[in-house]
């Protein structure tokens, strides 16, 4: 997120992050360490800023919420990012998720975010009259348009990601979100040139992820792996449980297993330059690029903000 403000000309603040391996990686290529755990840090103690930006784990809420504000939302990361909101009142937020936070428990998950986020004085692409009387399947239609796909940004992964981008009211406008940029994308642009034997995956692991993928489709489940090759359009998205065994990305190699990527290439398909310095421990750097967002989409979204600011 840091990366793609910064390439549009923002400045970062304040950051907050609890997991010591990526607040060192942060510290590594920006100079600072990230402030800690975002629950026990007072509002009034962030910095004055014009924009907030923030992922947050989708997680349920009770469903007796709707009714108390954002007291419904207590106990959820997604009650820190509003009560933040609520003191500082920047300009603009932008919150990132998952594209399954549109339908998560029935759409009953977005609904409390974007009530309890109108309720704090911030409007999105949703009507107010749709948010406060419409149904879920209202809401989760125009939620639709607020996803964007890294592979529509010059990167060649099929990522889905829903950016919910608010204005403070009155200042509140229709917010233009970025169009595709019509970029071809082929995997073999990320891959590096001589990577290391050791990513090639053991005949034990290739053997296993080929018997589960045959037991899957016998089931009725798609899913076993995902092989692309350097000519493949683009690749399965990259998760943090990447480390694991590789299934969702697996390049093909000529007379012998498949490979996982390398940290570089993990980097690169999440739009990191090369001049980022990734965690010294694969297992690491497989986490958090896998966490991450890709840095050309949310570039695109920051410009688009800072045009719509500026007018």
């Amino acid at each position: 997120m840091r990366l793609g403000f910064q390439n549009a000309g923002g400045k970062c603040v304040f950051s907050s992050e609890f997991e010591k391996n990526a607040q060192n990686t942060y510290f590594n290529n920006h100079g600072d360490y990230p402030f800690g755990d975002i629950t026990k840090i007072p509002s009034e103690c962030i910095p004055d800023h014009d924009v907030l930006v923030a992922g947050f784990p989708c997680q349920p809420f009770s469903h007796a919420g709707l009714k108390l504000g954002i007291d419904d939302t207590r106990g959820t990361l997604f009650y820190d990012i509003a009560r933040i909101l609520e003191v500082k009142r920047p300009s603009v937020a932008v919150l990132e998720n998952v594209k399954g936070l549109i339908s998560h428990d029935g759409g009953y998950t977005l609904h409390v975010i974007l009530k309890t986020l109108s309720r704090i004085g911030y409007r999105c692409n949703i009507p107010q009259d749709i948010i406060f009387n419409g149904t879920p399947a209202q809401i989760q239609k125009i939620a639709k348009s607020m996803v964007l796909k890294s592979c529509d940004f010059g990167i060649p992964q099929n990522r889905q990601r829903i950016f919910i981008v608010l204005w403070k009211n009155p200042a509140h406008v229709f917010f233009e979100y970025p169009a595709p940029t019509g970029l071809s994308t082929r995997v073999g642009d990320i891959l590096e040139e001589n990577p290391s034997e050791k990513f090639t995956i053991s005949d034990r692991l290739w053997s296993g992820h080929q018997l589960r993928k045959k037991r899957n489709e016998k089931n009725g489940k798609g899913f076993g792996f995902g092989l692309v090759t350097a000519d493949s359009l683009y690749t399965n998205t990259l998760s943090a449980r990447y480390y694991k065994d590789g299934s969702e990305i697996l390049i093909a190699q000529e007379g012998q297993n498949p490979r996982k990527l390398t940290p570089r290439e993990a980097a690169r398909l999440q739009g990191f330059p090369d001049e980022f310095i990734p965690n010294e421990s694969n297992i690491q750097a497989w986490k958090q690029f896998g966490n991450s967002v890709t840095v050309n989409v949310v570039c695109a979204l920051a410009k688009r903000i800072k045009r719509q600011l500026l007018n």
